[in-house]
């Protein structure tokens, strides 16, 4: 068996490649059935993010699981192989799994040490397993990565003042715009990120914040966070009007289609009216054609990178201290790995040798007489297993401890044959 992961991520790919290739949360299960399909494919686990899409898999035979993946993703986009190879990067065992480490800690992410990532990743474990894409290896491999994401912010500063794409975007509205107080904002949307929003622009100096979403009473739990701001909620029925009464919008659904396009806008935008779009859904909710709007300006989160770059530097160094925390986290995955080599070895010896010794035991029972026996089969019994037992132990902990994968394979086959 090995682990590998096939996949693409903002830094290989940009977001109208990384739109058509994202799987949202209600396409999870039949994604993860369609992988478990193939016949090379034993495991599988799903994480799709703003960011990244990036599928890990156990197979048995890595080159045509691979390809399976790459079939898959081929359909899902339908978009030709060919296309999307250059856009797509793979990373087998060793490599994947330090992959998984890195992105669970925040290492791999737009904005380093940004914490949502953590909660994804375990939120892909959670659907892997509930979905039955995510077997034994996987599972150990995914509680390995989650215990290494909470370690390197526990035991860094990686995450301190560490900004979330919703920070960096509302940083970049400031720049743009320079006065963020008077700002009319509107933010479609009430999630988790909309939340992180509404905090930054306030704390930026923001005053009149209008949220837009499908669903008022989520809009209200979100209004509760912040009992200090007057927040102006609105249902999505409103969303056009509530646009055309503002100077930024930023936009964080979980739509698959664009909510916003240049003929929706250009009914209710004056000609000479300036409006800012901020998008950083994945997919975009704000179609392409709105840029051909001289009035309009929008930004998605591949325009976050400048952005991000100037708050990068001051966390380059807890970085390097976070990667020699992976190290630990990795070989301690790598030593449970090697351990299943030898298991079926060990259950295999264990069993012949058990095997061996209760033929041997019925035979010296027989002899010592069924009165004898049936006195003293208890303490020859333990005898014989005590024995057993103490033999084995040595062999079997330098087996398990074996370093050396080739001979850890010379011992396995030297045992097998005795």
């Amino acid at each position: 068996m090995n682990i590998a992961v096939l996949g693409l991520s903002h830094k290989t790919a940009p977001v109208d490649v990384r739109e058509k290739l994202s799987i949202p949360e209600p396409q999870y299960e039949p994604a993860i059935a369609a992988l478990c399909s193939y016949p090379h494919i034993d495991e599988v686990a799903v994480l799709s993010t703003c960011n990244r899409l990036e599928i890990y898999i156990v197979t048995s035979e890595t080159e045509h699981g691979i390809r399976e993946v790459g079939q898959f993703l081929s359909d899902h986009s339908k978009l030709p192989l060919y296309q999307l190879r250059p856009y797509l990067f793979t990373l087998l065992h060793e490599d994947a799994v330090m992959h998984l480490m890195r992105v669970s800690s925040g290492l791999d992410s737009l904005v380093l040490g940004e914490g949502q990532i953590l909660a994804q990743v375990k939120h892909c474990h959670k659907l892997g397993q509930q979905h039955k894409g995510i077997g034994r290896i996987l599972n150990q491999l995914f509680k390995q990565g989650l215990a290494a994401g909470k370690r390197v912010r526990t035991e860094t500063s990686i995450g301190t003042g560490a900004v979330s794409i919703s920070s960096a975007a509302v940083e970049l509205a400031q720049i743009k715009a320079q006065n963020l107080a008077a700002c009319r904002v509107a933010i479609i949307g009430a999630g988790k990120m909309s939340r992180l929003l509404v905090q930054h622009l306030l704390s930026k100096g923001a005053v009149t914040i209008a949220i837009v979403n499908r669903s008022l009473e989520r809009a209200q739990e979100l209004a509760k966070q912040f009992p200090d701001a007057e927040l102006n909620l609105h249902p999505m029925s409103d969303m056009m009007s509530v646009i055309a009464h503002s100077d930024l919008v930023f936009t964080s659904t979980a739509s698959t289609e664009p909510l916003l396009d240049r003929a929706k806008l250009e009914l209710v935008i004056e000609p000479n009216q300036p409006l800012m779009l901020f998008d950083i859904s994945v997919p975009r909710n704000v179609d392409a054609d709105v840029n051909d709007l001289s009035h309009v300006q929008v930004f998605n989160v591949d325009d976050l990178k400048a952005v991000v770059a100037q708050n990068q530097e001051a966390r380059r160094q807890m970085a390097l201290e976070a990667e020699a925390l992976l190290d630990e986290e990795v070989e301690a995955f790598d030593s449970w790995w090697r351990s299943l080599e030898t298991v079926s070895t060990i259950s295999s010896l264990r069993d012949k040798i058990e095997t061996i010794r209760v033929q041997e035991l019925e035979k010296a029972l027989s002899r010592l007489g069924v009165e004898f026996a049936d006195k003293h089969q208890d303490v020859i019994e333990a005898l014989t297993r005590g024995i057993v037992n103490k033999i084995l132990h040595d062999p079997m902990v330098q087996l398990r401890t074996q370093q050396d994968i080739e001979a850890r394979r010379q011992a396995m086959q030297t045992l097998t044959v005795l």
